[in-house]
């Protein structure tokens, strides 16, 4: 699983034109499922989305993970992110979770985090979603499980 992270000020999620989703400041999570992946991966994809420092201390470090700055986390399907770029001007999607999958494992991941954290919004799987947000920083990562 890979996450495309962003540390933000605020973030939404459209779906024909109502808000499915939204947080204040926090993480917005592009979350990529490929066709190897399973829980295992989602627990680890986790515990990073929960623990990486990515907000700053009082000395204006890095050093302070999202539940320490109580932020919100905003998760988002996106199968573009798993895409093969290396060859050509088309991207290949093989290495892609098969929907099904896909779907299941990004349901688990969104299950567990709000198990685990209580500040937890989400996209709408497959859906056409219009994300809009406010980088903070900018801040952004890509997380690898």
């Amino acid at each position: 699983m890979k996450a495309l992270i962003q540390r933000v000020k605020k973030a939404s999620v459209t779906v024909d034109g109502e808000i499915v989703g939204s947080i204040d400041h926090g993480l917005l999570a592009l979350v990529g499922v490929e066709k190897r992946d399973s829980e295992a991966e989602a627990n680890k994809l986790l515990h990073k989305l929960l623990h990486y420092r990515v907000f700053s201390d009082a000395e204006d470090k890095m050093n302070h993970n999202l539940q320490q700055a109580e932020g919100g986390l905003l998760l988002v399907s996106q199968f573009t992110l798993v895409a093969d770029t290396r060859k050509g001007l088309r991207p290949s999607f093989s290495s892609a979770a098969p929907p099904d999958d896909g779907e299941r494992l990004f349901n688990y991941l969104v299950n567990q985090a709000r198990m685990a954290w209580p500040k937890v919004a989400t996209g709408q799987f497959g859906a056409d979603m219009q994300v809009a947000l406010v980088n903070d920083g900018p801040v952004t990562f890509l997380l690898e499980s």
